[in-house]
C-alpha cells in the first residue's frame, strides 16, 4: 500500500510511538502547516519523517563558507542536493500532528506522534514543499519476540542504572516499563545514546525479533563502555533534543 504525504526531513530518527516536539520556522515548513491545518480536526494530520543522510535540516539563509559571495539555498529541496531522494534514509516514520500553533510571528509549535514506518520511494519538489510517494511497511514479529523482549527490559534497566551512576543521578525504580515486544523495541531504540546511523538500521530491521538481538547487543556493549567511564554529560535519557523546525 502507499501513500502520498508531506516530508519533513531532520537530524534525528522517529520511531512509532515517540511524541516529537517541533519548532517550525523555516517558510517551506511553514507552508506545509498551514496546508495540514486545512485538514479538518476529526481527520488525521499526517506527515513523512525522514533522517537526513547527506545534508542539512536547516537551509543556509545567509552566504558563508568557503565562498562567502554564493547565494543561500532557498525552496523546498535547500541543503539537500539536486536529488533528495539521495539525501534521505529510505525508511521514515509517518507522523500525526496532534497540535499545530501558529505564533504570532507567523512560525508554529506542533506536537506529533510517530505512528507507522514507510518506505521512501519518490519525492516530489514540485510545490513549496516536499511531498513524497511511501510504502507501508507491515510490523513482522519474527521469532522469539517476546522472549528476546524480556530480555531486552532487563539489559535496558541495567543500562538505566549504570547511566544514572555515571551521571551520579538517582534512578526512579517506581518507572513502568511496557511489555509488548513492539512498543519495548522502538522504546529503547529511541531512547538509548545511539549516533543516527545506528538509530536508523533500528528503525529499518526487518522484523520486530531483530530489532531486539540488535539492541540485546548494543545495551550489553553500551553498558560495558559505562562500566568504565568517570562520568558522562548530562542529558535525559528519555528525551531526544527538540529540533530546530
Amino acid at each position: 500500500m502507499t501513500v502520498r504525504l508531506p516530508l519533513f526531513p531532520l537530524n534525528s530518527v522517529l520511531f512509532p510511538g515517540l511524541v516529537l516536539p517541533l519548532n517550525v520556522f523555516e517558510e517551506r515548513y511553514r507552508a506545509m502547516m498551514r496546508e495540514l491545518l486545512k485538514t479538518p480536526e476529526e481527520e488525521p494530520r499526517r506527515f513523512a519523517v525522514v533522517a537526513i543522510r547527506d545534508g542539512h535540516e536547516v537551509a543556509p539563509s545567509s552566504p558563508g563558507m568557503p565562498d562567502p559571495t554564493a547565494l543561500p539555498d532557498r525552496g523546498p529541496t535547500a541543503g539537500f542536493g539536486p536529488d533528495p531522494v539521495k539525501a534521505f534514509h529510505g525508511v521514515g516514520c509517518v507522523a500525526d500532528a496532534a497540535t499545530i500553533r501558529e505564533r504570532a510571528d507567523g512560525t508554529f509549535e506542533v506536537l506529533a506522534t510517530g505512528t507507522t514506518r514507510v518506505r521512501l520511494l519518490s519525492v516530489d519538489a514540485s510545490g513549496p514543499f516536499l511531498t513524497a510517494e511511501l510504502e507501508e511497511l507491515p510490523e513482522e514479529p519474527g521469532d522469539e519476540a517476546g522472549a528476546l523482549a524480556e530480555g531486552v527490559l532487563r539489559a535496558f534497566r541495567q543500562y538505566q542504572k549504570r547511566l544514572a551512576g555515571a551521571r551520579e543521578r538517582s534512578l526512579s525504580t517506581a518507572t513502568e516499563l511496557p511489555d509488548q515486544p513492539s512498543v519495548v523495541s522502538y522504546l529503547v531504540a529511541a531512547a538509548m545514546m545511539l549516533d543516527t546511523p545506528t538509530k536508523q538500521r533500528l528503525l529499518q530491521s526487518p522484523d520486530i525479533a531483530s530489532r531486539l538481538r540488535d539492541e540485546l547487543k548494543l545495551l550489553r556493549a553500551e553498558t560495558s563502555i559505562i562500566r568504565t567511564l568517570p562520568s558522562l554529560p548530562a542529558s535525559d535519557l528519555t528525551r531526544g533534543p527538540t529540533s530546530l523546525n
